[in-house]
């Protein structure tokens, strides 16, 4: 589990997160939700510590991520796997040597079983057969999925997804969708997805979590989400379910 206490975030005084509090479930897909420029890649950025934010708690299993002893946040951050919008491969590299990336900067495992490792994740994700080709040569789905591979491949506890079915079309995005869930079971992950695609949220939002102008306003399922009497919700869905 991944517990959020009083987050709050600010930008040359301009408030982008504020008092945000939150418990993202282990083994469920868990989404945050909101307009463009409501703090949801700012939040994911301070869970991951690329942010500091002025004050708060990012409770990994109980361990406070932004005051825990360096040695306890390079555990986390080895627990922690991350699909970054668009994919973020390298391109010089070949789809095995992005997915072994994790394995090569972090472990001491030999060349064999590192290669092994991430045959074995491309393989999860369907893409075992494209493991020599460069990222110019697949396409933006298959990125994706590579992208998942390599998120996989430390064998996380935590997943991150900053926006998964970006640029997609929506059989694709569907298959994406599929395989974050999937893999969240698989390994029991508490999985954290950025996501504006309300066919995503509705497909696997088990926890949804809905931010405006940096405060979080409303939080549930799916199964409740359009039950909400949360004005700025409804304005919300309304927009995106016409």
């Amino acid at each position: 589990m991944i517990e959020i206490r009083g987050l709050s975030k600010s930008f040359k005084g301009r408030v982008v997160l504020e008092d945000i509090n939150a418990n993202f479930h282990q083994g469920k897909t868990n989404m945050v939700i909101g307009g463009s420029g409501t703090g949801k890649s700012v939040l994911l950025k301070c869970m991951i510590g690329i942010l500091a934010p002025e004050t708060g708690e990012v409770l990994y299993d109980g361990r406070d991520f932004l005051t825990a002893h360096s040695d306890v946040v390079k555990e986390i951050r080895r627990e922690m796997g991350v699909l970054f919008q668009g994919g973020a491969l390298f391109d010089s590299k070949t789809v095995l040597e992005n997915v072994r990336f994790p394995l090569d900067t972090l472990t001491s495992q030999t060349i064999e079983e590192k290669n092994a490792r991430a045959i074995l994740c491309l393989q999860r994700v369907g893409l075992e057969a494209a493991a020599h080709q460069m990222p110019s040569d697949i396409s933006g789905g298959m990125k994706k999925r590579v992208g998942i591979a390599r998120a996989i491949v430390m064998n996380p506890k935590y997943l991150f997804c900053d926006e998964p079915n970006s640029g997609l079309d929506p059989l694709t995005a569907v298959k994406i969708d599929l395989l974050i869930q999937e893999i969240t079971k698989e390994f029991n992950m508490t999985t954290i997805v950025i996501s504006h695609d309300m066919n995503s949220v509705m497909r696997m939002g088990e926890y949804i979590m809905f931010l405006k102008d940096g405060e979080k306003l409303w939080d549930g399922s799916n199964q409740n989400l359009l039950k909400t009497d949360v004005p700025a919700l409804q304005e919300f869905l309304s927009t995106k379910l016409t």
